[in-house]
C-alpha cells in the first residue's frame, strides 16, 4: 500500500483505540529522539517524521513514515511504510516497503509505535552505503495495484544492516 492508495479498514477495536491514545500521549509527552508526530484526526493511521541521524549516511535529512494501525493493534504488527520519497538503504525499497523483521515475523504485542521508530532509525543508522535492495526493481513491480508489505513473505538473512 501507498500513502496514496485508500485501504478498506475495518475500525479499531476498544482495545487498539486505548492503546493507540495511550501510545499517542506518551508520544506527546516524550517523543523518541529524531522524531516528531504529524498532527491529526485520524488515529488509525499516524505519519511521523524522521530525522537522520548525526554522524551517519542520513545526517540532516527527514524522511515521513506511514504507520497503518490495524483492527487488533497491538495483537497484530502496524503497517509502517516510508512515504515518497524512501531514503535509499539496503534493506528500504523505493515504493517505500521495509524489510525490518519486527514488522512481520517478530512483532511483540510489547512493542509500541516509538520502540518501532527507534528501530528504524537504528536500521538507518548503521547503514554504511546508500543503495536500493538488489531485487528492487522486481520487487516494486510486483507491488503494484497498492500491495501490503504484509502480504509479502520476506527472507530476514542480513542484520548487518
Amino acid at each position: 500500500m501507498t500513502s496514496s492508495s485508500s485501504p478498506s479498514r475495518k475500525v479499531l477495536s476498544k482495545i487498539a483505540c486505548n492503546r493507540l491514545q495511550k501510545e499517542l500521549a506518551e508520544w506527546q509527552a516524550s517523543p523518541p529522539g529524531g522524531f516528531s508526530y504529524k498532527v491529526s484526526d485520524n488515529l488509525q493511521r499516524w505519519v511521523v517524521e524522521v530525522s537522520g541521524a548525526e554522524g551517519t549516511l542520513y545526517a540532516g535529512e527527514k524522511y515521513q513514515l506511514q504507520v497503518d494501525f490495524p483492527e487488533h493493534y497491538p495483537m497484530e504488527a502496524p503497517q509502517v511504510i516510508f512515504m515518497h520519497p524512501a531514503p535509499m538503504h539496503p534493506h528500504i525499497y523505493s515504493n517505500g516497503h521495509i524489510c525490518l523483521d519486527i514488522l512481520y515475523d517478530s512483532w511483540s504485542p510489547a512493542m509500541t509505535v516509538s520502540s518501532v521508530c527507534i528501530s528504524i532509525l537504528s536500521m538507518l543508522s548503521s547503514s554504511p552505503a546508500k543503495e536500493r535492495p538488489t531485487d528492487n526493481d522486481r520487487y516494486v513491480r510486483n507491488c503494484r495495484n497498492g500491495r501490503s508489505p504484509k502480504e509479502t513473505r520476506w527472507w530476514f538473512h542480513d542484520d548487518k544492516v
